[in-house]
């Protein structure tokens, strides 16, 4: 294959290096320990704001373990720069806002969090992982669980909604023909 245009293979590479850090996003909310996983190179690092500062191996496995049981959540991330620092590695910086559903000792509450990641990827032959991820938290906030549906704009009856799910019930898995 002739070389490709050094401007179409930056954008190229960039584009795969958003796709790793989405799709960790999506095992994440939608329980699928496979994609947490593809994420990250088998030697990789994780340094996750305080929590935890170990091999990333060792970490996807306590976050699969805890994807058994945790409740809904969603994260969004925005703001994501990556920077090509060569033809096989990258510093990618993205901000993670998520919304988590718990419950604690008096009932359900919800919790957001906004937390930042900067990335160090490497490129492999085609694929591009994390190396090395350096995480800090920006804030957080807790609430009572206050679930109207828009005041019933939505829908006075949330029992016919169709809500999101871990794998293998949510849409993702089912929608797809």
């Amino acid at each position: 294959m002739a070389d490709r245009d050094p401007e179409v293979q930056a954008l190229l590479d960039k584009k795969a290096i958003e796709e790793v850090l989405l799709k960790f996003l999506r095992g994440c909310d939608r329980g699928d320990p496979d994609l947490v996983e593809r994420a990250y190179w088998p030697d990789g690092w994780e340094d996750h704001g305080g929590t935890f500062d170990g091999p990333a191996r060792d970490w996807v496995a306590a976050v699969k373990e805890r994807l058994k049981t945790a409740g809904l959540m969603n994260h969004l991330a925005s703001n994501m720069v990556i920077d090509l620092t060569s033809a096989t590695t990258a510093i990618a910086e993205c901000y993670i806002l998520t919304a988590t559903r718990l419950n604690g000792e008096t009932g359900p509450f919800d919790v957001r969090t906004l937390a930042r990641c900067v990335d160090q990827m490497e490129k492999r032959g085609a694929e591009w992982r994390i190396k090395r991820r350096t995480m800090c938290w920006e804030w957080n906030e807790e609430r009572e669980l206050s679930e109207t549906w828009a005041r019933g704009g939505i829908t006075t009856d949330p029992s016919i909604l169709r809500r999101g799910a871990k794998k293998p019930h949510d849409i993702l898995y089912t929608a797809v023909a």
